[in-house]
């Protein structure tokens, strides 16, 4: 008995082990996922402050919060199963997907160039306030949750193209780890960037001089925080949509463009000497950028022009 009991726990301390050096993998290949995905997590970080502006601060949160659960079920409900039955099914679709991805995010980053340097702006903006609250919060919240779904599809594309070699059930845990974890970060940090305002108003009353200078620094520090976010969040979107082109063209065979960045980067990086990892990098995020920046307006400047002429502003 004493015998049997020994090897029963011996077989579970086994299973344990196995289990936890599974979880410590889908651990270690979600973060290498999600950092890849990180360009569009940036983007998402700063596309959606703009759809809580112009509420009262006791909506705020509630607004965030709201939208947040929509961010949860496009990655979880819609896009999640959609992304293992393409794995399994039609895997050679992945790359072209992800580069159709990726030339959406450079018509995006370049319109918003287009529309900073003059050009109008085409389809809904958010500039126009229904007289009802409830309406516009309902029309701000569906705005955000469909942008929400397009930027959510390419990180779980590019998620899932990290973990292709994982079996499904692996490929589904990650992908929901993924999800859930970028979720709470970008929320989580956008919840703090709309709030940055009454905090600081609130420090600015406080008797403390300590609490009445961060409060004053804070209220200063949110408009140019936006105003960053924002041009960070229009890089972003350039540099990994072109980076995500030019490593889908060597995927499927033509290897000259991603070769040409690659070969300026690694000259870069043994001229720079210690610091020839973030300026190596910095090149080649440079070079995606303008190869993003190219594409996007090829496609833009068009949609511009005919979005134009048909009056729709």
């Amino acid at each position: 008995m004493p015998t049997g009991l020994v090897a029963l726990l011996d077989d579970i301390s086994v299973i344990a082990r196995a289990a936890a050096s599974s979880l410590d993998d889908v651990a270690a290949a979600a973060t290498k996922a999600g950092t890849k995905a990180a360009g569009v997590v940036i983007d998402d970080a700063a596309v959606t402050p703009s759809y809580v502006t112009e509420f009262t601060p006791d909506r705020e949160l509630p607004v965030i919060a709201r939208i947040a659960r929509g961010s949860l079920f496009n990655k979880l409900v819609i896009l999640l199963p959609a992304a293992i039955a393409l794995s399994a099914l039609l895997p050679a679709a992945i790359t072209p997907l992800l580069m159709a991805g990726g030339l959406f995010l450079c018509f995006e980053g370049a319109e918003k160039l287009l529309e900073k340097f003059g050009a109008e702006k085409i389809g809904e903006t958010l500039d126009d306030q229904p007289t009802d609250a409830a309406s516009f919060e309902n029309a701000r919240v569906s705005g955000a949750i469909r942008t929400d779904l397009i930027l959510s599809a390419e990180i779980m594309a590019i998620a899932l193209a990290e973990v292709s070699d994982k079996g499904l059930w692996e490929q589904a845990l990650i992908l929901a780890v993924v999800g859930i974890a970028i979720t709470v970060a970008v929320y989580g940090a956008v919840g703090l960037i709309v709030k940055m305002d009454d905090i600081g108003l609130h420090l600015s009353k406080k008797a403390s001089a300590l609490a009445k200078s961060t409060g004053r620094f804070l209220l200063r520090a949110m408009p140019v925080l936006l105003t960053l976010l924002g041009t960070v969040g229009t890089a972003a979107m350039l540099w990994v949509g072109g980076g995500i082109i030019l490593h889908g063209l060597e995927e499927l065979g033509v290897h000259a463009p991603a070769e040409m960045a690659h070969g300026v980067q690694h000259a870069v990086e043994l001229a720079a000497g210690p610091l020839g990892g973030v300026l190596g990098w910095l090149t080649y995020a440079v070079l995606s950028a303008i190869v993003g920046l190219a594409l996007g307006a090829i496609v833009a400047g068009p949609v511009h022009l005919v979005g134009m002429m048909r009056g729709k502003h």
